[in-house]
């Protein structure tokens, strides 16, 4: 069994309020990646869709997936898909501060970063600062 050192969120790269679903991702995904990149999936309504098992290793952080959990939230982007922008919803949120607390009880030590912070990341991505509403949130 691989151990889980690392949890790292994602946004879909979705403008603000698109009703985009974890299974319309995914095929997203499977056509890029040809396989699914993220484990969880936080819908506009705060659903949160499970895409893969922990074990199995996704494809969301390039050439760091291995004992790494893929979490990734509908939108990141402004109504004109134009401007990286922090778009979760209320539920959004709430949703992934249970699955973060939920994934530090379960792996004690897990390091939960944005992709953003990964080194040699060239992109927004999850469009907010994870490590300060990690500490925002009582989380850090």
């Amino acid at each position: 069994m691989v151990q889980m050192k690392f949890l790292t969120i994602h946004c879909a790269a979705t403008p603000e309020g698109r009703d985009v679903k974890a299974g319309t991702i995914s095929q997203w995904d499977i056509a890029k990646f040809n396989q699914v990149s993220y484990h969880q999936v936080i819908e506009l309504d705060g659903t949160a869709v499970r895409t893969l098992p922990d074990q199995t290793r996704g494809a969301h952080t390039g050439g760091h997936n291995t004992g790494n959990i893929g979490i990734c939230y509908v939108g990141g982007v402004d109504k004109n898909n134009k401007v990286p922008k922090d778009t979760r919803t209320p539920a959004q949120r709430a949703t992934m501060k249970r699955i973060v607390a939920d994934y530090k009880r379960l792996y004690p030590g897990i390091v939960v970063r944005g992709h953003r912070d990964w080194p040699g990341v060239a992109k927004a991505c999850p469009s907010f600062d994870v490590a300060g509403w990690l500490k925002a949130e009582g989380l850090a």
